[in-house]
């Protein structure tokens, strides 16, 4: 598939990369994890922006070499065989699915706050439905959309860094200065190491998305060269916005008070009297959401687009066109379903976001393992776009995904979560095994039907000859009766 207009640029795809990570993960599903580590969910967020640098550039340096849009997926399947592409594909994109139904279900508690008598459910699927049309756009609009939405999300953490800091100094009117505040009555690590490792799940959840630069790879300008600068862009641009805004944050509000059905930034703000700025952040809060949304959707038409190509979907997502109307239909849908079944378990929203979370390391474990077959296979690449300290740095990464998962059930709410990313995994390796059967049985059914064709054939032309024999051999028996005669 070629493409006729101008690839994205270093620029867009950062931009779009902000517009999937920053969401209702941080200004709302942040609360979870800062109430489970305390203040020192500041180290869990510089751990999760170091793993995040990690995984990113041993991305990039598969993207380079090979901008395919199947992105991960399709380095896992070369890597270990189509089977784990098949697995890493599919849970990926029900992760995402269950993701983004989290955030839509995040929208719907924010927007009740204002009309409590709206149905949470009706809103959620109108959002979804907005979203899904919006990417049917193609990537060149769709991007700069995305480039406006990002830019309002990331002008709101700046504005709540900046209020944050006149309240701490004390400059700004009416409020007293707050200082090192609440963080003076905090124990640094209330819920010991392990509270720290599960709210490793929802931090590095904060950080998910940023995995849409590969996806997006096929459709960038020079990918060599503006894939290595999105990443820089991306990586830097997130961990700084994070932790800052982390630290002035815990000055402002004891962590007790936090909860998954409130913003933290809005919770702060409200507790000084400035209700004005948390009405304000919590509008662009949903800004935020939509998005995320949008950009999650772009990656998500275009992974089931890649799956269907390769055999792993049913014929009728394959979709030759630029855009990827039937996947980002289909990904519609099944966020709908996603919105529904979320609705059906209690505390839903941390559910949606602990399940798809899951799904997320899991993805970031497989590209990680992935990294280091491809290192083995093609050594050290040249140029910037390269992991450093391999393979130390791809093994700390694994190991702390690892802890990362089994640490889930330390925080509360996310045992559920565990259970169903587990059951993700496990269904789809089976599922590709039975997959694999029915294709096998078919396969020798259609090789049985042509030998039998073959034989038939062969037996009819035998049949055939022997009648034409015969009948020649009578043929000649009679003209000799008849030339004895004249004689």
């Amino acid at each position: 598939m070629e493409r006729k207009e101008k690839g994205l640029s270093a620029w867009q795809l950062t931009m779009m990369a902000l517009g999937t990570v920053i969401g209702g993960s941080f200004f709302l599903g942040s609360s979870v994890a800062i109430k489970a580590a305390g203040p020192a969910i500041i180290i869990a967020y510089i751990f999760g922006g170091l793993l995040v640098y990690f995984i990113l550039f041993a991305l990039s340096e598969m993207t380079v070499l090979n901008p395919d849009s199947g992105s991960f997926r399709t380095y896992a399947a070369h890597a270990f065989g189509p089977g784990m592409g098949y697995v890493v594909g599919w849970v990926y994109w029900t992760g995402m699915v269950l993701a983004m139904s989290s955030e839509a279900t995040a929208v719907s508690i924010l927007v009740k706050e204002w009309m409590p008598r709206i149905s949470m459910p009706l809103l959620g699927s109108a959002i979804i439905i907005v979203v899904t049309l919006l990417n049917l756009l193609g990537a060149d609009k769709l991007s700069k959309l995305e480039s406006g939405l990002a830019a309002v999300k990331i002008f709101a953490i700046i504005a709540f860094i900046i209020i944050a800091l006149l309240l701490i100094i004390g400059i700004f009117p009416g409020t007293p200065a707050v200082g090192i505040g609440e963080m003076a009555n905090e124990p640094f690590m209330p819920g010991g190491v392990m509270s720290v490792a599960g709210s490793m799940l929802i931090v590095i959840f904060s950080y998910a998305g940023f995995e849409v630069i590969g996806l997006a790879s096929s459709e960038a300008d020079h990918p060599k060269v503006t894939v290595p600068k999105a990443i820089n862009y991306t990586v830097f641009g997130l961990v700084g916005l994070y932790i800052i805004s982390v630290t002035v944050l815990l000055t402002l509000i004891p962590t007790a008070e936090l909860n998954e059905e409130t913003s933290p930034m809005v919770a702060a703000l409200n507790r000084y009297g400035i209700g004005w700025a948390g009405t304000a952040i919590n509008i662009v809060l949903i800004t935020a959401i939509l998005s995320t949304m949008l950009a999650a959707m772009f990656g998500l038409g275009r992974m089931m687009r890649s799956l269907a190509e390769e055999g792993h979907a049913t014929e009728w997502l394959k979709d030759e066109k630029e855009v990827p109307y039937r996947g980002i239909l289909f990904s519609g849908t099944c966020m709908l379903a996603g919105l529904g079944l979320g609705f059906l378990v209690p505390r839903v929203y941390l559910f949606l976001i602990s399940s798809g979370g899951f799904a997320l390391l899991f993805t970031y474990g497989v590209i990680t393992a992935t990294h280091i077959r491809f290192r083995r296979k093609n050594g050290r690449p040249d140029g910037k776009c390269r992991l450093c300290g391999f393979p130390y740095s791809s093994l700390f990464v694994l190991i702390s995904i690892v802890i990362a998962m089994i640490s889930m059930p330390f925080v509360p709410g996310q045992t559920a979560g565990l259970i169903a990313g587990l059951a993700m995994v496990v269904f789809y390796s089976m599922s590709y095994y039975v997959m694999k059967y029915l294709k096998n049985v078919q396969k020798n059914k259609s090789a049985r039907n042509v030998t039998n064709s073959n034989e038939y054939r062969e037996n009819l032309s035998l049949e055939f000859a022997e009648e034409l024999t015969e009948f020649k051999s009578k043929s000649g028996n009679k003209n000799n009766n008849r030339e004895k005669g004249k004689k």
